[in-house]
């Protein structure tokens, strides 16, 4: 059946995926054409390979459109016609008022790694296409944003706990929808594709209209900038090696030699994933600005801060720390927490009375303990986050043990594509932070 689509090897999309070693994959459903053939193809891949994994198909219901509810039933009836378990997952928070795709995708997320959790499975299977592919990268490209080029990665981690899995973004849209035809299997056409509110519409209405013409981006193009960008990002890590140190808690030092390195573009790169992380910044730092400083930095600015982050420049080295404005207020701790985009708590329990402060202590007397500037040392544990219990004669530090504060890196806290995990793990390795699982893609360089 898969031979008559000419050209595409359907039978293949799943091949780079190593599914060996897991009991059960999710799949996200919607009933639409890209995630019903991507189910369809997934338990084919399954049964041919004789694998083990069971499948476990999850609708998310938004509760945008009243027709969602039987749509995510229609989606269980189909599942259960074809022997794949099933479940619908609601988004039962107050829909705001702006921001409501960003909103429906942050939440959608979290539901599929809820539900990938409770099926004992670390891997989520999505049925992005290459035409959400290009239309990504034609938004990007429309807002300037260079790394993004490259697209949506085959494998993401999410929240560093589940793989996000695009087996189908090389698979053009309508290549799927003939699969389906030749399966006789229907579909769910979502009206929200067609309204010209969305931008991503817009853009697709664009590029439909460009068929036949020179497109924007081809899938060469695509896999070019990706290569690239693992490129970038393989010696962005060997930079982040060679001159960046870890010289007191929360402080941060670099060569001067780091600025006057001849690969300006990945110094610039592992420079703003520096920023971000000491920071605590969800995104690294505008490319012009962060530009900017480096310049700066390079010729002689002594004093700068970027993305929370206060850099320093003094002869011999260019020190960074969290800026001390903006800290969160003390709160109660419970395990899973995240600090200032910059801790997890871990162990905590959900009954500890703990909270989680800045208490500016000072390093005075243990100047001796580290390589740096007393001064510098004690601003930047200033930043740092402790831990204290809550008793009735007052607040007393938490010792060794459970619960405890584990670093993360923040631009990549809550999605790590696959191109940016050498860069990651060098970053994890500089803040003393858990090293990324390797993705389950065959052929990677960090895989298992």
């Amino acid at each position: 059946m898969l031979s008559r689509i000419p050209g595409v090897a359907l039978a293949s999309v799943f091949d780079r995926f190593d599914l060996t070693s897991r009991k059960a994959v999710v799949a996200a459903v919607s009933g639409g054409g890209d995630s019903t053939a991507l189910l369809l193809l997934l338990q084919d891949h399954i049964r041919r390979c004789r694998l083990s994994a069971r499948i476990v198909a999850v609708t998310v219901d938004h509760g945008l459109r009243p027709e969602s509810s039987a749509e995510a039933r229609a989606v269980g009836a189909f599942c259960a016609a074809h022997g794949i378990a099933h479940r619908t997952l609601r988004w039962e928070a107050e829909k705001p008022a702006t921001g409501l795709s960003a909103a429906a995708r942050a939440a959608r997320y979290a539901l599929l790694g809820q539900a990938a959790e409770a099926a004992g499975t670390d891997l989520v299977f999505t049925g992005h296409t290459l035409d959400d592919q290009l239309e990504t990268i034609a938004m990007r490209r429309a807002r300037g944003e260079g790394r993004g080029l490259a697209g949506m990665a085959p494998a993401t981690l999410y929240r560093d706990s589940v793989w996000i899995l695009r087996p189908l973004v090389e698979t053009g849209r309508e290549t799927l929808r003939d699969y389906l035809r030749l399966r006789d299997a229907d579909w769910i056409e979502d009206p929200s594709n067609e309204n010209l509110r969305y931008e991503r519409v817009r853009v697709r209405r664009r590029l439909a209209e460009q068929a036949g013409a020179d497109a924007d981006v081809t899938l060469d193009d695509v896999r070019t900038a990706q290569a690239e960008r693992v490129a970038l990002g393989e010696r962005a890590a060997g930079l982040i090696d060679c001159h960046l140190k870890r010289a007191s808690p929360g402080l941060y030092r670099t060569t001067r030699e780091f600025f006057e390195v001849a690969d300006q573009d990945a110094a610039l790169y592992a420079f703003r994933i520096l920023l971000a992380t000491i920071g605590g910044g969800e995104h690294l730092p505008e490319a012009r600005r962060a530009t900017a400083l480096f310049a700066g930095i390079r010729s002689g600015c002594p004093r700068a801060t970027l993305s929370r982050t206060l850099i320093d420049a003094r002869k011999r080295h260019v020190w960074l720390h969290r800026e001390r404005r903006s800290l969160p207020a003390p709160r109660p701790a419970y395990d899973g927490m995240i600090w200032d985009n910059r801790f997890r708590v871990e162990g905590a329990g959900e009954t500890l009375k703990s909270v989680l402060v800045a208490p500016g202590v000072s390093l005075r007397g243990r100047a001796a303990e580290c390589d740096a500037p007393a001064s510098l040392a004690a601003a930047a544990l200033a930043a740092q986050p402790l831990l204290l219990r809550q008793e009735a004669a007052g607040p007393d530090a938490i010792g060794g043990g459970v619960p405890s504060l584990m670093p993360v890196v923040a631009p990549f806290l809550d999605f790590l594509p696959s191109f940016d995990i050498a860069p990651a793990r060098a970053m994890a390795k500089l803040i003393a932070s858990g090293s990324p699982p390797a993705p389950p893609l065959s052929g990677h360089k960090y895989a298992a």
